[in-house]
């Protein structure tokens, strides 16, 4: 049996040294990396073949570390996720304390507090947002299991994480953009 705490340890290793992970998320696999390392953004954007246009999301652990990475986090916030009946993306204003690559134009940025055990731990650990794209070359579908990924996306990244390789995870995360302003658009269901 696979021991979680070692799996941690390594990908903390590998993100440590600017390197990118692939792993298991509460919503599909994902190809991440510390959120405040723009060269190591870069070689996600690289091995996606993905326009460095379209932003790319991050996960924190609890709410503690989202305020500690928006400037300001609307108190709709909070409702929504606290009732989100799946894992939800919120695109907030204003980012801080993150890659100038990860903000988008508009100077926003999509981040989702997971509920995923192995997330969890890492996110602790790292103390850092983590970088978090569905881990697939651009335009390609989106992989509904370990299997279903590509030896490219394999073999670009520096650890593979051995957990949760047998289940299927069909769906990407909500995704709601809530702005400052109160207004609030739902980007994907």
């Amino acid at each position: 049996m696979v021991d979680i705490t070692e799996e941690v340890n390594n990908a903390y290793a590998a993100l440590k040294r600017g390197g990118i992970i692939l792993y298991p998320t509460d919503t599909v696999w994902g190809i991440g990396c510390d959120a405040t390392n723009a060269d190591a953004i870069d070689k996600i954007y690289a091995l996606k073949k993905r326009s460095e246009e379209k932003a790319l999301i991050c996960l924190v652990s609890d709410f503690k570390m989202l305020n500690q990475f928006v400037e300001e986090v609307p108190e709709v916030a909070y409702d929504i996720l606290k009732y989100a009946a799946k894992p939800t993306t919120i695109i907030y204003d204003k980012p801080i304390r993150v890659a100038e690559n990860l903000v988008g134009k508009d100077n926003t940025l999509g981040i989702r507090v997971t509920k995923d055990e192995f997330c969890q731990r890492l996110l602790k650990k790292l103390k850092r947002p983590l970088v978090s794209t569905s881990a697939n070359i651009s335009l390609e579908p989106t992989p509904e299991s370990f299997a279903q990924i590509s030896p490219q996306i394999l073999k670009g990244v520096d650890y593979v994480v051995n957990l949760q390789q047998s289940i299927k995870t069909p769906k990407p995360s909500a995704i709601i953009k809530l702005s400052n302003d109160g207004k609030v658009k739902v980007i994907r269901k």
